[in-house]
């Protein structure tokens, strides 16, 4: 069984936009930069749209060296990223990891812009993924999310109005496995690459936020709710880890090496 990819995308700031890329290396944490930066409270708890619907809205682009983050109602941040600076013990999903403090000119235009008082943290460290032996930086819990562009259209056909993809803010989109493939497979060929799918991804109400708008509603969790609930969780996508690394570029073949 044989597909093709259709997109990449990183996320550079946890919660923030998603940046499209055509090509990317493909390396053991995931897509370069992917949640290299997090906001976090003055306790440390991560910040995501769970809690603040409007970072939908946040804009970031990061080359490795600044951050920039566009934002609709602000002036953007430009900001040369900091390797050495006070390191601060974060969690992500009540798990212990730490992260680079950015200073206090991020930490304030952040804060403004949200009107929650926050820092701006980048990665440091070693962080497991929650299982199949990975590792990730600021993600939920692994390194790579796959969706299938057919179980968004199967999705979209029980919907009173179509969703796009972004609600669902996937690391690899694919197209030509069948709705749902994701589920079925154990290793797949992506290009030069090899990822193994790990575990479903339990949904949650950051799927409801309008990624243009910042607005929320029911759906689509309301209608996966009654036909894609399994283990007590709403399921759409799949987690999974890099098992071979390689360039990724988007129109890729994608090969069904095991499946599950």
């Amino acid at each position: 069984m044989s597909g093709t990819l259709t997109e990449l995308n990183a996320y550079p700031l946890k919660s923030g936009g998603g940046t499209a890329l055509p090509r990317a290396e493909l390396t053991a944490r995931g897509l370069p930069f992917d949640r290299e930066f997090m906001l976090v409270t003055p306790e440390g708890r991560f910040l995501s749209q769970r809690d603040l619907a409007q970072m939908a809205l946040l804009r970031p682009s990061y080359d490795g060296v600044v951050l920039t983050v566009d934002a609709p109602w602000s002036s953007p941040l430009v900001h040369k990223a900091v390797d050495e600076g006070e390191v601060l013990e974060v969690t992500v999903q009540r798990k212990e990891c730490q992260g680079v403090d950015q200073g206090d000119e991020a930490a304030a235009w952040f804060s403004e812009l949200l009107d929650t008082d926050c820092r701006l943290v980048r990665f440091t460290g070693h962080r497991p993924t929650s299982r199949g032996g990975g590792e990730v930086m600021f993600a939920d819990g692994y390194p790579l999310l796959v969706i299938s562009a057919e179980s968004l259209a199967d999705l979209n056909t029980r919907l009173d109005e179509p969703l796009p993809m972004n609600r669902f803010r996937p690391s690899l989109v694919i197209e030509g496995l069948g709705p749902y493939a994701e589920d079925d497979v154990r290793l797949l060929r992506v290009g030069a690459a090899v990822i193994e799918m790990i575990k479903p991804c339990a949904r949650c109400l950051i799927t409801t936020t309008d990624q243009e708008t910042a607005e929320r509603g029911r759906e689509p969790l309301r209608t996966l709710a009654a036909y894609r609930t399994r283990d007590r969780a709403i399921q759409f996508g799949y987690n999974a880890v890099p098992r071979l690394l390689g360039t990724l570029t988007v129109g890729d073949d994608v090969e069904v090496l095991e499946p599950r």
